[in-house]
This record gives structure tokens, C-alpha cells and sequence, in this order.
């Protein structure tokens, strides 16, 4: 048994309780962890929800063309001496000019408390072709396949489209567009329709495409024309510009937007013209994407990043406030204290599910810092040290709100905070002798009443 006097003296030591409180930290940011891996179990299950909504609809759709592919003879042997076989590879050429001019019109819909952001675009393509010329690319000439030639049209989810695609190609006629490519080369999945050619072309073909589609959230365009030009509008306030290239002009107001891109064939890394699958165009589609106006999860999680900062603070409140006031507070007393400050973060997520984050922010904001207020004067008895400890929780999640809505600012406006905070809390306690705080409680008999 070791001596009594010795064990009172380590119950009653500061730097003991010190340690003790930082222990308790430690293992409060293990639920501080589980609360964010419950974020990302909620986000999970609300893409699933989007993606299964998409799915009927229409996911994030990327227009690429239109592209004429022509297809040419390789020949090949498959042992030697044996007949000589061919194969079909695809001569592709690029538009020298495209323009797309598109609306969309995005729509909210359901699936229990997540929802999804769709749209349906309205898209005119029109542009034209140089004439394809066989010396344009390593292919000899007898090995062309001119009249088997196709116009294809990449879109990348098919489920999208909403109707037929009127087509028309000058002099070629108005061909019915089929599904599917007959190679992916260039792209997965699309419609195209047979332009047979007369052996190289002498003129140029124009074109034009009215597409109408429906798809989720974004809408990228492939720029294969040698000059794309571009413009989209929506009704919707909070656009994302995604892809290669950012617009040269755009328009944003608190009901709509306007952007648009001109981009030139040496802004992207493949010619105009090639053979086969050497190229390929995928990287370099750009377009917008509708942002929900708040993603709760999002902000949700930035907010659990300051966890362990809250329940060090916190603590650093009841432990000033136990000094100061000469009571002491048990180490489970700031288990249950810090248990509180985790589930503010359970509680945002599950009411910014159901309301907006603001309110819920503030619903359960307000809840914890009176939870731990009142419980706060129940173990400290006095008035004063409980309003000292709802002032410092007031101040922290009121500042936490603020730095949630200043995204470029939020490093500097933290630091700041931070620096304030902590000048509060050596103000406070300037007057304590710590070392005279060690001594009452070890030795004078006036230390902190049990």
C-alpha cells in the first residue's frame, strides 16, 4: 500500500489534473474521429441517391463532334507465307469550326431527404468541315474506305437523350442518326450516321445538330473544332466553371448566368487530323457545373475539424474556472463536458439534413453551450465561473459560423481568432500563482474545497 499522505498529494496535484486533461482530450477525439467518418456514411448515401435518381435521367453529360471517321484497310499476315488479311482501323478529321450554343434548365427532385440537381439542355451545334484529304495523314490512298465513311457525335450517357437529333449536312443530305459509334477511338458512347464521300472531298460540308438531352449537375463540351466557340446560360445563381479551360467572358447574377469560351486547336494537345487510336480528346472538355447552392456535408465537415480545438478549450474553461473558484471538477465531470461538445456536430448534421445549415447551426449551437452552461453552474456553484464558461463556448461557435462563411479568409480569420482567444484566456489567469496554487493544494490546507 503506498503512503496516504503521498496519494492525497498526487489526487490534489495541478500538474497531475493537467495530465489528466490531457488524456481526456485524447480519447474524446476518437468519437470527434467516428463523428467525421459519419459525414462522409451521409454524403456516401447522398451520392448513391443522386446516382440512382441520374440513372433514369441522365448523368453528367460531355458532348465530343461531330468527327468524321473513315475507315481504312490493315493489312496484316497471320503467318508467313499465309494469305494476306485486313483489318479496319479509322481515319478521324476534326471540324475547323464549331459552335455550340446551349441553354439549360436545372430542376430539383427528391429521393427521401437528399436531392439532386438536374437539368435539361437544349443544344444547337453548327460549324463546318474542310474537305478530307488523304495526304493529310500516313494512310495509302488505295486503303481508304471513302464511301463507308460516318459522322459521329459523341454523348457520353445516351440514357439522356430526350429526342430525336435533327441533323443537317448541306449537300449530304439529313441523315438519320443511329445509336452507337462504330469505334472508340475517340470516344465511349454516341450516335452516328452513315456519310458516304466520294473519294477525297473537293468542298467543304457545314453542319448543323439540334440535341436536346437531359443530365445531372454538369455539362462539359469537347473542343474539336480548330475554333470552338461555346456559350451556355441557366436560371441558376451558383455555377461552377469544371474542365480544361475557364470561359473568356461570363455573367453571374443571383438568378442566372451566361459564359462563354472560344478555344483554338493549339490550346489542346491532338491535330486535326489522324489515323487510329493515337489521340485521344477526353482531357480536354470543359464546361459548368450546377453547385448546390450549400452542401451541407461539405461545411458540415470543415466544422469537425475544430473538434479537438472546442474540447481543449473547453476544458481550459472548467479548469481555469476550478482554479479560480477553488472547486474542484472531476475528471469524468470533463468526460461528460467534452462527450457534450462532440455531439454539437452529430446534431448539426442531423437537423442541416432536414433544415437549413444556418438554422441548424444555430439550433444546435445553442443547445450545447446551455447543456454545458447549466452544468457548468451546477458543479462550480457560482454564477460568475458558468457565464465565464457560456461567454468562451458563445464566442467560439459564433466565431466558428463566421469562419464556415469566409472561404478564402478562412486560414487568416482562424488565426486571428485563435491569437484572440488565447490572449483572453492569459488575461484571466494572470494573476494566478501557479506555483502557489501547487503549494496550497499540497500543503497549506487552502487549496480547492473536495
Amino acid at each position: 500500500m503506498g503512503n496516504p499522505g503521498t496519494v492525497s498529494v498526487m489526487k490534489s496535484s495541478i500538474s497531475v489534473k493537467a495530465l489528466i486533461i490531457g488524456v481526456l482530450i485524447l480519447i474524446l477525439l476518437i468519437p470527434a474521429a467516428l463523428v467525421q467518418g459519419l459525414i462522409h456514411e451521409r454524403e456516401d448515401r447522398r451520392d448513391e441517391a443522386v446516382r440512382n435518381i441520374a440513372a433514369k435521367w441522365g448523368q453528367a453529360q460531355t458532348i465530343t463532334g461531330p468527327i468524321i471517321s473513315v475507315p481504312y484497310k490493315v493489312t496484316y499476315k497471320e503467318n508467313k507465307g499465309g494469305e494476306p488479311q485486313y483489318s479496319l482501323a479509322y481515319l478521324h478529321f476534326l471540324p475547323d469550326t464549331l459552335n455550340l450554343e446551349g441553354s439549360l434548365a436545372p430542376e430539383i427532385r427528391y429521393r427521401g431527404i437528399y436531392e439532386a440537381v438536374l437539368y435539361g439542355a437544349d443544344l444547337s451545334l453548327s460549324g463546318h468541315f474542310s474537305h478530307p484529304r488523304s495526304r493529310r495523314v500516313d494512310v495509302p490512298a488505295g486503303d481508304i474506305l471513302w464511301e463507308q465513311a460516318v459522322v459521329q457525335l459523341g454523348v457520353s450517357d445516351m440514357v439522356g437523350i430526350r429526342d430525336t437529333i435533327e441533323t443537317d449536312l448541306s449537300t449530304h443530305g439529313k441523315p438519320a442518326m443511329n445509336p452507337g459509334v462504330p469505334t472508340t477511338d475517340l470516344m465511349d458512347a454516341g450516335v452516328s450516321a452513315p456519310l458516304p464521300l466520294d473519294g477525297p472531298e473537293r468542298g467543304d460540308i457545314p453542319f448543323s445538330f439540334h440535341l436536346r438531352i437531359n443530365g445531372n449537375e454538369r455539362l462539359e463540351v469537347t473542343p474539336v473544332g480548330k475554333i470552338t466557340q461555346v456559350k451556355l446560360a441557366a436560371p441558376w445563381p451558383s455555377p461552377g466553371f469544371s474542365g480544361a479551360y475557364l470561359p473568356q467572358e461570363r455573367t453571374i447574377t443571383d438568378k442566372d448566368f451566361t459564359a462563354t469560351w472560344r478555344t483554338l486547336h493549339l490550346n489542346r494537345n491532338y491535330p486535326q487530323e489522324w489515323a487510329g487510336g493515337k489521340y485521344r480528346v477526353s482531357g480536354s472538355a470543359f464546361g459548368v457545373k450546377l453547385h448546390r447552392t450549400v452542401d451541407i456535408y461539405q461545411k458540415s465537415e470543415r466544422t469537425a475539424k475544430y473538434a479537438a480545438l472546442f474540447i481543449t478549450f473547453a476544458f481550459t474553461a472548467f479548469f481555469v474556472s476550478e482554479i479560480m473558484n477553488r472547486r474542484r471538477v472531476h475528471p469524468i465531470q470533463y468526460l461528460l463536458v467534452g462527450f457534450a461538445v462532440v455531439l454539437f456536430y452529430t446534431l448539426l448534421i442531423a437537423l442541416s439534413e432536414q433544415i437549413s445549415f444556418g438554422l441548424s447551426y444555430l439550433i444546435a449551437a445553442t443547445a450545447v453551450i446551455g447543456m454545458i452552461t447549466g452544468y457548468a453552474r451546477a458543479i462550480l456553484g457560482s454564477l460568475r465561473m458558468a457565464g465565464m464558461v457560456g461567454s468562451l463556448l458563445f464566442l467560439l461557435y459564433g466565431f466558428l459560423f463566421v469562419v464556415l462563411q469566409l472561404e478564402d479568409y478562412a486560414l487568416l480569420m482562424g488565426s486571428i481568432g485563435l491569437f484572440v482567444v488565447l490572449a483572453g484566456v492569459m488575461y484571466l489567469t494572470r494573476h494566478i500563482d501557479w506555483y502557489r496554487v501547487n503549494l496550497d493544494e499540497e500543503g497549506s490546507g487552502n487549496g480547492p474545497r473536495p
